[in-house]
C-alpha cells in the first residue's frame, strides 16, 4: 500500500515551524485517510492495521462516516485464548464479522479549522485516541494522540531553539 506510506510521510513532514499554541487541527491531522466500509470484515481491517501502522480506522456507511474501528476495539471482540477455541473458529469470527458490528459509532468529531487546543481537550476529557476531522459533513482527515504528541514536541523544540 504505496498511499499508506505516503499518507505517514506528509503526516512526518509537519510545519516544524508552525506554533501548536495557535496551531489548526488542520495543521497536524493525517489527511485523506484510509477507510473501510462497515459491511467489510474485521480480517480486511486487521490487515489494514497491520499493513499501515495506523491505530484508528474511519469507517463509512454510504459515504459518509459512520464511526471509529480502534485496535482496542479489534481486541475486545477477539475470542480469549483462555477459552479453547478451533483455529477454524478464531478466523471464522474475523472473516465473517462485519466491521459495523464491532466499530464505534457516531464519534466525536472535530472541524480542520477548529484550534488544536479544542482537539486537546475533546481527547483528553474524552478519553479518545482519535478524532475524525469532517468538513461540511464529509471526512478530511483524522486528529489522534500520536499526531498531539508530534505537535507537544514541536512546541518544546521551539522553546529550546
Amino acid at each position: 500500500m504505496a498511499e499508506a506510506g505516503e499518507q505517514r510521510a506528509r503526516v512526518e513532514a509537519a510545519q516544524p515551524g508552525k506554533q501548536p499554541a495557535g496551531a489548526k487541527v488542520r495543521d497536524y491531522m493525517t489527511p485523506a485517510p484510509e477507510t473501510l466500509d462497515a459491511q467489510q470484515s474485521l480480517l480486511e481491517a486487521v490487515l489494514l492495521l497491520r499493513s499501515t501502522g495506523f491505530r484508528h480506522i474511519p469507517i463509512l456507511e454510504k459515504g459518509l462516516l459512520a464511526g471509529v474501528l480502534s485496535e482496542r476495539d479489534l481486541w475486545r471482540y477477539t475470542p480469549s485464548m483462555l477459552i479453547p477455541t478451533s483455529a477454524q473458529e478464531y478466523n471464522r469470527v474475523f472473516e465473517e464479522t462485519q466491521i459495523g458490528t464491532v466499530m464505534t459509532r457516531n464519534p466525536t468529531s472535530i472541524a480542520p479549522d477548529a484550534p488544536l487546543l479544542e482537539a486537546v481537550e475533546l481527547l483528553s476529557q474524552r478519553k479518545l485516541g482519535c478524532l475524525p476531522v469532517l468538513e461540511e459533513g464529509r471526512l478530511v482527515g483524522i486528529i489522534t494522540v500520536r499526531d498531539m504528541l508530534r505537535a507537544l514536541y514541536h512546541l518544546l523544540s521551539q522553546g529550546s531553539g
